[in-house]
């Protein structure tokens, strides 16, 4: 099959280094068993001529006021963490302040790389013109560190296989965090499938609530008795239980500024490291659409599903997924329940397709294997390209697949509609392999999607190429359905 049935576009999305966030800055602590030199570069600072003071804060504020949108604020609050540790820090003069806040801030630019998009339709389908859809579409950002955070960006498909990608924000936001509600049988299901005992897990949160809070969860840990809080595999339990709770949390951002210039950082220890190839999808349910992204937490040594939730773009819900289906990474949620149920595709077994169910979107059960590696240019392993696609002829799945010198390609299979586990037909070759201007880059000979898009009868697939930018390809739904080989 020729790679050129997924037709590219012109379009390319390289990796800005100039937009740029404020981060906390504590001396001594960049690295991991390092301490704070706070208080010796405090002492510096209070022991500088307050000509030199002036001099400095002015040139902090002709140099990094143009790069964000109020960096006097952000200097402020950062003044504000280290001020308690500085005698008469109340008595400092507003340069001496500025000075102290502004060592105490670096700029973080995440976009060293951009790669695995994933596109949905926009919440805001006002102004367009006729055969239009608005979109919007997450990316992968990798900055310092190969810390990975999520990012956004909008444009207009249709009529046909036009495609308008917007110019993004120029300043990013990051928004702040705050403890959500807790499930309990999330955490006892995903402390299962950490290897904690049942009975050291139903000790610590047998008696809270389904839902619950932090206060209670500290409160129902206090009273478990000291000596058997102490014994050493119970410990174990409860410092899973109290990082398994950070990992439920709400992100809130500001209400002004367009998506693009939303960043969602890592929060959770959990993701500290990165959160990896979200797969965006939206479900309209009852008049109210919801987006999902389902994404890979990396901690630096281990990763877990995570899913976060938003009608508004302004405020998420995060939440660990738990339970067989969710093990590994690459989970991505169909658009829609299926008799009832919440349906996934998962890689549970690291290598393959499979589809997973669940009550709650939370605990997904035992997966089905539905996709093995068979062709050639998927023979080390198979996984999916993003959340289905709903067709009048069955769910359009967008695979990749791993083959020789660990080349990355997309195809495609067909679900039934009623029965997801069943598969229809396979695209017989791959849609879209690495081109030679493609092939160089982060991770070389990828191309590899969270998510495409069906409008106007024209798949549009937003692909990272090599972990370093991110381009699109078009492909007509007909053409492509017409070219699948059904399964006998």
């Amino acid at each position: 099959m020729p790679d050129d049935l997924a037709v590219r576009t012109q379009h390319r999305l390289n990796p800005n280094p100039r937009r740029v966030f404020t981060r906390l800055f504590v001396p001594g602590e960049e690295t991991t068993r390092s301490h704070s030199r706070a208080s010796q570069v405090v002492a510096r600072i209070l022991a500088l001529e307050e000509q030199d003071v002036a001099r400095l804060a002015r040139s902090v504020e002709a140099g990094f006021s143009s790069r964000h949108r109020d960096l006097a604020a952000t200097i402020a609050d950062h003044f504000a963490f280290v001020a308690p540790d500085i005698p008469d820090a109340d008595q400092l003069t507003p340069d001496r302040r500025t000075l102290i806040g502004a060592t105490f801030t670096h700029e973080y630019s995440p976009e060293a790389a951009l790669c695995n998009p994933s596109m949905t339709a926009h919440p805001d389908q006002s102004n367009l013109d006729p055969g239009q859809l608005r979109f919007v579409m997450s990316v992968r950002c990798i900055g310092e560190g190969h810390i990975s955070s999520i990012g956004f960006r909008t444009g207009i498909v249709g009529p046909g296989p036009s495609l308008v990608v917007d110019e993004p924000e120029r300043y990013l936001v990051t928004g702040t965090s705050r403890p959500g509600s807790y499930s309990r049988q999330v955490l006892l299901s995903r402390l299962a499938d950490l290897g904690d005992h049942p009975e050291h897990a139903q000790l610590l949160l047998g008696r809270l609530p389904e839902a619950f809070t932090l206060a209670e969860l500290n409160e129902a840990i206090r009273q478990v008795h000291e000596h058997t809080r102490n014994r050493e595999r119970v410990q174990r339990t409860v410092e899973h239980v109290y990082r398994l709770a950070a990992s439920s949390y709400v992100l809130d951002l500001p209400p002004e500024g367009a998506l693009s210039g939303l960043l969602l950082w890592p929060t959770a220890p959990a993701e500290a490291h990165g959160m990896e190839d979200a797969r965006l999808v939206r479900m309209d349910e009852d008049g109210v659409a919801t987006y999902y992204a389902t994404y890979t937490a990396y901690d630096g040594i281990g990763i877990g599903m995570q899913v976060l939730s938003t009608t508004d773009f302004r405020q998420f819900q995060v939440s660990p997924m738990a339970g067989p289906g969710a093990w590994g990474k690459g989970l991505a949620l169909f658009p829609r329940r299926i008799g009832g149920r919440y349906v996934a595709l998962s890689r549970a077994d690291r290598e393959s397709n499979l589809v997973t169910r669940s009550d709650d979107g939370l605990i997904w059960d035992e997966p089905t294997l539905i996709n093995s590696p068979v062709q050639g240019w998927e023979v080390v392993q198979v996984g999916n390209g993003g959340s289905p696609i709903e067709t009048s002829t069955g769910w359009l799945v967008i695979t990749h697949g791993v083959g020789p010198m660990r080349t990355y390609a997309l195809g495609a299979i067909l679900l039934d509609l009623d029965d997801p586990t069943k598969v229809l037909a396979t695209l017989d070759g791959p849609l879209l392999t690495p081109n030679a201007d493609e092939r160089d880059g982060y991770v070389p000979n990828v191309v590899y999607t969270c998510g495409a898009l069906l409008h106007d009868d024209v798949l549009t697939i937003p692909y990272g190429i090599s972990d370093g930018a991110i381009r699109f390809a078009q492909v007509d739904l007909p053409v492509l359905l017409g070219r699948m080989k059904l399964i006998e």
